[in-house]
């Protein structure tokens, strides 16, 4: 196994420290894990479409203004 140095704020290492009882290492390798397999099925889900960054982000544009339509009444 290879070893990974990760930087965290002050602020969080004070909140870790409050659970001193959690193996953060394991944690943070299951955060990785995790990680890795969403990005992986979202690969596979894309990696045959046909729908270009311009069409995202206009679907996105019309989602966006849809959603507002609905709550922002």
């Amino acid at each position: 196994m290879v070893s990974l140095t990760l930087s965290i704020p002050e602020d969080i290492k004070k909140k870790m420290d409050a659970f001193p009882e959690i193996n953060w290492s394991e944690t943070a390798r299951q955060a990785i894990k995790n990680k890795i397999e969403m990005l992986e099925t979202f690969r596979k889900f894309t990696e045959k479409s046909t729908m270009t960054e311009e069409d995202a982000i206009r679907l996105g544009r019309e989602l966006n203004k849809k959603v507002a339509k609905k709550y922002l009444k």
